[in-house]
């Protein structure tokens, strides 16, 4: 039966080839193609904008064309430029020498009171380098930003440094940047706007791009809260850093050519570190705007920190994965948002939710779908699920609502004029959502008993309590889709929860995802670059990795997911020791996996003709003189691995450091020498490590970590052997 379709889908494959090679096509399915250059060209005389002109129309064959087809021309970082193509026309740029890659613009994703307390940074932490810490400037490409946040009050502030060459654009509900927000810019090249929702300017009608900036950067703000949950005093971890906004998000998602533009502009304007919480599936390097982007920050001295991205716990999942960014997981802190509900028949129990309304009476009315739906249910979905056309409004007004749940629940609960609602969720309740009503989720083992109780009684009733706070000392942990739970400034354009019907505006807001947490370890960077300003990108992150706090992990998917652990930003200012890369180090691992030698000598804007044949060849497994190791066994089940690392004196100038490892049963790990001695700082000992062993049938990793240590300093790497078994579906 699937014979004729798929015959019928090849004939059309057929067709639609043919038509692209006579290049015949009607300009409209022109799609926008970011074609990629490599360096800014340092040749006197080169102009890059009549380049791309010239390749344009030598693709199209059509001058007038070429000129209408270009969108935008990169030029002040890196070189490129963006147009509307056909195909067959992107497929002979990409055959150009001059080019390094040609890929479709695609559109990427979204992925505080207490955190900083958590990571070690109290409100009266002593060690601070405040002038410093002034001088620098985190950019973050995001939604936005609401400057009239209390999180960006620039009282006390001085003039910015001197190194910003930035600027402050303004637009639609944005008038003003100030001496806290010093810049503030905004990108839509395929003018693709929601006229509903969109405000072409730096501002944020969102509220993700307000809450990243005060995360990172934020003032100090007392008694902040959500309705009074999560109370206390709302900051940023570097408080009196500078904060430049780069609006590349709007409703529809982040374009590829956006955040082009957004890092071509940040790298020129002196930023010194980069937050993006924006991900999307990956990608080979040269065909990844964010892999791009962050590569030219790092020739500049510029950190990019990026989000992990929510799709875990399953392998595989992880996003922004390049070598040269800081790449930032999920994880808990110690306190949750509980709850509590009800039942009339006395049963009490609690769930997790961010909800800020309190009970109006003592009991509402119970129901649930099976109940309250209605007499074409079975034509929109699932009763028991509450979905969206299955209920009545008659049986649901002014009711509590038991759902199984995905999650949207309260939306359809809200339309039809109900209390609240209970949805259980078949998904680990780890995470604190904000709902449109008074709602919370809870595990199915309790769904069950709510259900049996409604069907047992003619009358059913049930009350939902206002969120409270509860302190847990089980964190921190991997969370389950991957900060979480995050109080910070959020856009006064926007609502708590964004849905429609949601009247709450709030200064604060509480939110989860890899998207909190990346903003988290950009601060921590930054922390650290105000008492080391000469410190590389790369010394940066090894100071977080190599000091943090290995996590607790409970399946080998934490085990993945945990990475070097939770950053200590106090313990990172003195490392001790630290794994050093620069962009040889760069040009030789790229060239170890693989990629083309022009590519590469265009990337990283080598005058000489590049040849990976000739230079010196990365050495040992991975080729990377990075804080951590991992082997990936395909098939077979021996381990057989050797990883060559060189690590940098930054502590005491005489010191001797001794190697300790921890392995489990059936893997064996040597280092050589096991004793690195130091007579001064800065200097350089290079060390090797032998992994040998058997991966046990049925298991799937194997983790191990060498520690170095002279009784002051821990440098902690983690060495990881997994196997990957074939995807489920």
């Amino acid at each position: 039966m699937k014979v004729i379709p798929n015959l019928l889908v090849f004939f059309f494959d057929l067709f639609l080839a043919i038509i692209l090679v006579n290049g015949s096509t009607s300009d409209r399915e022109r799609k926008p193609y970011i074609v990629y250059m490599g360096n800014v060209p340092e040749e006197a005389g080169i102009s890059a904008v009549k380049e791309h002109h010239s390749l344009l129309t030598t693709a199209i064959g059509d001058e007038k064309l070429a000129r209408e087809s270009k969108i935008h021309s990169y030029g002040k970082s890196f070189n490129g430029f963006v147009a509307r193509l056909l195909p067959h026309e992107a497929k002979r740029l990409s055959e150009e020498e001059s080019v390094v890659s040609v890929f479709e613009n695609t559109r990427r994703k979204l992925h505080t009171t207490r955190t900083w307390d958590f990571l070690g940074m109290s409100e009266k932490l002593q060690k601070r380098n405040s002038k410093a810490q002034s001088n620098i400037i985190v950019g973050l490409l995001d939604t936005g930003i609401w400057v009239e946040s209390p999180s960006f009050n620039d009282k006390g502030f001085g003039p910015p440094p001197a190194k910003w060459k930035g600027k402050c654009v303004t637009g639609a509900n944005f008038t003003r940047c100030n001496k806290k927000v010093i810049g503030a810019r905004y990108y839509n090249l395929d003018n693709a706007l929601d006229t509903n929702t969109d405000q072409k300017s730096p501002v944020d009608t969102d509220g993700h791009g307000t809450h990243t900036s005060s995360t990172a950067a934020g003032e100090t703000v007392k008694g902040s809260s959500l309705y009074g949950i999560a109370q206390g005093t709302a900051r940023g971890g570097v408080p009196s850093a500078r904060i430049a906004m780069y609006k590349v998000c709007w409703s529809g998602g982040c374009a590829d050519m956006d955040i082009l533009a957004a890092f071509d502009d940040a790298i020129g304007d002196g930023v010194d570190l980069i937050s993006i919480s924006i991900g999307g599936p990956s990608r080979s390097y040269f065909d990844d705007s964010i892999s791009i982007g962050s590569f030219h920050a790092m020739k500049k001295g510029i950190l990019t920190a990026c989000s992990a991205g929510n799709d875990g716990p399953y392998q595989g999942t992880v996003e922004n994965v390049a070598p040269w960014i800081m790449t930032v997981a999920a994880s808990t802190i110690d306190r949750k948002f509980v709850t509590a509900v009800k039942l009339g028949n006395g049963m009490r129990t609690s769930g997790i939710s961010i909800n800020t309304f309190s009970p109006r009476k003592a009991m509402y009315p119970l129901t649930n779908g099976a109940r309250a739906a209605n007499v074409t249910a079975e034509i929109y979905g699932n009763v028991s699920a509450c979905d969206y056309g299955t209920l009545s409004m008659k049986k649901v007004k002014g009711k509590i609502v038991y759902c199984l749940g995905s999650g949207s629940q309260d939306y359809t609960i809200d339309h039809l004029q109900g209390a609240g609602t209970i949805m259980a969720v078949d998904a680990p309740t780890d995470i604190a959502i904000a709902t449109l009503i008074a709602g919370t989720f809870v595990v199915p083992e309790v769904g069950i008993k709510i259900d049996q109780y409604i069907n047992s009684t003619k009358n059913p009733q049930a009350v939902i309590y206002k969120t409270r706070v509860v302190n847990t000392s089980t964190a921190p942990f991997i969370a389950s889709f991957s900060s979480r739970d995050i109080l910070a400034a959020y856009s006064e354009l926007a609502s708590v929860t964004g849905l429609p019907g949601d009247r709450r505006i709030v200064p604060f807001n509480i939110l989860s995802g890899t998207s909190m947490a990346c903003p988290h370890a950009a601060a921590a960077a930054a922390y650290v670059k105000s008492f080391h300003p000469d410190w590389s990108p790369a010394a940066i992150k090894s100071a977080l990795m190599t000091t943090a706090t290995p996590m607790k992990t409970k399946s080998d998917d934490a085990e993945l997911a945990s990475g070097s652990g939770q950053i200590n930003p106090t313990k990172a200012v003195h490392p001790g020791l630290i794994y050093d890369l620069n962009l040889s180090s760069y040009t030789r691992f790229l060239c170890k996996e693989g990629y083309n030698s022009t590519a590469i000598g265009r990337l990283i804007g080598r005058k000489k003709k590049l040849n990976c044949s000739t230079i010196r060849p990365a050495q040992g497994l991975d080729g990377l003189n990075y804080p951590s190791m991992h082997f990936h066994l395909t098939n077979e089940s021996s381990i057989s691995a050797i990883f060559r690392r060189t690590v940098t004196n930054v502590g005491f100038a005489k010191s001797l450091y001794k190697a300790t490892v921890h392995s489990p049963k059936g893997l064996s790990v040597t280092v050589s020498p096991r004793v690195l001695t130091f007579s001064r700082s800065h200097q350089t000992r290079s060390f090797t490590v032998l992994v040998k062993g058997s991966m046990q049938s049925g298991a799937s990793i194997l983790s191990a970590l060498l520690e170095w240590s002279d009784t002051k300093h821990s440098v902690k790497s983690p060495i990881l052997v997994y196997k990957q078994f074939p995807p489920l579906f």
